[in-house]
């Protein structure tokens, strides 16, 4: 267990480091001390405003959706035994953006709070038509079937977002075009409590599936033999993990790159062990979404750039590192 807590706990103190940078740096630089200060209800009213209002929720939604995203793209890649699988796989994407959509078309003068719950039924949606294609075609839950038809679905539902773009006007287009690119602007300490209250069971329940993936990468019928209910864990993983996927989108959008990158790093760094894959991502996806959206809201002040075009300029070429390091 020491060989696993050395790398959890150097993992930890990055996490730590990037919130106190994503608490102290913005368009009003703060100093760990006064940041400190805030954080315990002293300091100057001003300097508490910003820290513990504006910028500590935003940190914390960060750190909740790159942690879920990145556990999920390391299920995803132990149960469909590829490496370069994401959490988008099986079209939740494409469903949750369908519903935002809708919502940014339709109904832009709606509630603010009709929006992430449009995404997060239209991804939920989008699971339960996967899993029922996937179960027309056999009572086994096979990986390849799924696969293709979270991809078909995905497709179709990409095709319904350009189609309710071509009908929008100019300003519902550059919404809801913002919107797909991902953005934690909006976060609050409600939506925070929200998303926490369904993202960490979600979190503990992907966790609690360490062994039995672990089994399954031998092989299904080893672990089968050897005590695991291959099919119970398959079908429990996918579906957790999906709806995972679905809060963290309905919360910010879709931000790309964090469940693709962060398990395959610590994949090729510490091995496959998922007793230290699943908490590894959490810490390592938490880290790095937190450092791009600090990034996003920095480089481009007093504006900021949306955290999934930050995740996606860092992401790709960090993965094509990756990749030569894995060729060689």
């Amino acid at each position: 267990m020491r060989s696993l807590a050395a790398p959890l706990l150097v993992l930890t103190a990055v996490l730590a480091l990037a919130l106190v940078l994503a608490l102290g740096v913005g368009s009003a630089s703060i100093p760990p001390a006064a940041v400190l200060d805030a954080l315990l209800g002293g300091g100057e009213p001003i300097t508490r405003a910003i820290v513990r209002d504006l910028r500590l929720p935003r940190a914390v939604l960060a750190i909740l959706i790159g942690g879920g995203l990145a556990v999920a793209g390391a299920v995803f890649q132990a149960l469909l035994r590829n490496p370069l699988a994401e959490p988008y796989v099986l079209g939740v994407s494409g469903g949750s953006a369908v519903g935002a959509v809708a919502v940014i078309a339709f109904a832009a003068s709606a509630p603010a709070w009709l929006l992430p719950l449009a995404a997060f039924g239209g991804g939920v949606g989008t699971i339960a038509l996967v899993f029922r294609i996937a179960a027309s075609v056999g009572r086994s839950l096979d990986t390849r079937v799924l696969l293709l038809a979270g991809v078909v679905v995905g497709a179709f539902f990409n095709a319904v977002i350009l189609l309710l773009l071509t009908l929008a006007d100019v300003e519902t287009f550059r919404s809801a075009i913002f919107w797909m690119m991902g953005s934690l602007a909006s976060a609050t300490w409600p939506a925070v409590g929200l998303l926490a209250a369904y993202l960490l069971p979600a979190l503990a329940a992907l966790l609690a599936l360490a062994r039995p993936l672990n089994l399954m990468a031998v092989g299904e019928e080893t672990a089968l033999y050897l005590g695991t209910r291959v099919e119970r864990v398959k079908t429990g993983a996918y579906l957790v993990a999906s709806l995972l996927v679905a809060a963290g989108v309905a919360a910010a959008g879709v931000i790309g790159f964090v469940g693709l990158i962060v398990p395959h790093a610590l994949r090729l760094f510490w091995g496959g062990d998922h007793r230290l894959l699943l908490p590894g991502s959490a810490l390592a996806g938490a880290a790095f979404l937190l450092l791009a959206d600090t990034t996003a809201r920095t480089i481009a002040a007093p504006g900021e750039l949306p955290v999934g075009v930050v995740t996606a300029l860092i992401g790709v070429p960090l993965f094509v590192v990756l990749l030569t390091r894995r060729r060689a």
